[in-house]
């Protein structure tokens, strides 16, 4: 199936779940949150949230500084 990661189409396979497509991106483990379709999913839903195929997941990373 085909996700938008951050603006970029990718393939992955059908019924994944946030956290396997996190490990796919090799997105770190720390320090991280993800939208899918605009909405945050908690990171204690990761492996629970499968993702739809056309879905839109954001993945923002965390900056220190000012």
């Amino acid at each position: 199936m085909q996700v938008q990661v951050n603006g970029e189409w990718r393939d992955f396979p059908d019924e994944s779940t946030v956290a396997e497509l996190m490990a796919a991106i090799e997105a770190p483990e720390r320090g991280v949150a993800v939208a899918l379709d605009g909405e945050v999913v908690r990171r204690g839903e990761w492996s629970e949230v499968v993702v739809p195929k056309g879905a839109r997941l954001d993945v923002l990373t965390a900056v220190q500084g000012g």
